[in-house]
């Protein structure tokens, strides 16, 4: 794993699962990001249920978190891969069903393309799952037409 460090800044991280006891999957996850090394949870959204967007299997448990972290965005990636893992996270083929993922979405303004890694997450604005629960906790990142572009995407907040 890098261990490279940065001066503290802001993370945005989707988390999803849709295969065994996903709402668990997904707060457990939470929980763990706030224990990763050099990083602190500063918000969670709500949890919200969502069919499959580009993907199969049963609905997904979907949440958005704000880490303030000192770790580089490929650690943070790589960080949040072995906590995929340690879900039991297996990669069959392409957006099979999953126990556990985690996207790294934004990154203090970061820009990047690498084989490993974009930032801004390339799919992020074209779906509900993320765009919503990112709307509740940082509703300055996400313009009202960017919701209206997803509105057809079913999405429901869980209590």
């Amino acid at each position: 794993m890098t261990s490279a460090i940065v001066a503290p800044s802001l993370a945005w991280v989707a988390l999803g699962g849709n295969l065994g006891d996903a709402r668990q999957s997904v707060q457990q996850a939470l929980q763990a990001l706030d224990a990763l090394p050099q990083t602190r949870l500063e918000a969670a959204s709500s949890l919200y249920r969502t069919a499959p967007v580009d993907a199969s299997g049963p609905d997904f448990i979907n949440a958005v978190a704000r880490l303030r972290t000192s770790l580089a965005p490929l650690a943070l990636l790589q960080a949040l891969q072995g906590l995929e893992q340690q879900a039991g996270r297996e990669r069959p083929y392409r957006n099979a069903p999953r126990t556990l993922d985690l996207d790294v979405l934004l990154y203090s303004g970061v820009r990047q393309q690498t084989p490993e890694l974009e930032l801004p997450h390339p799919r992020m604005l074209q779906r509900a799952f993320v765009l919503v629960p990112l709307a509740e906790i940082d509703a300055e990142l996400v313009p009202p037409e960017m919701l209206q572009a997803v509105a057809d995407q079913a999405i429901e907040r869980l209590a």
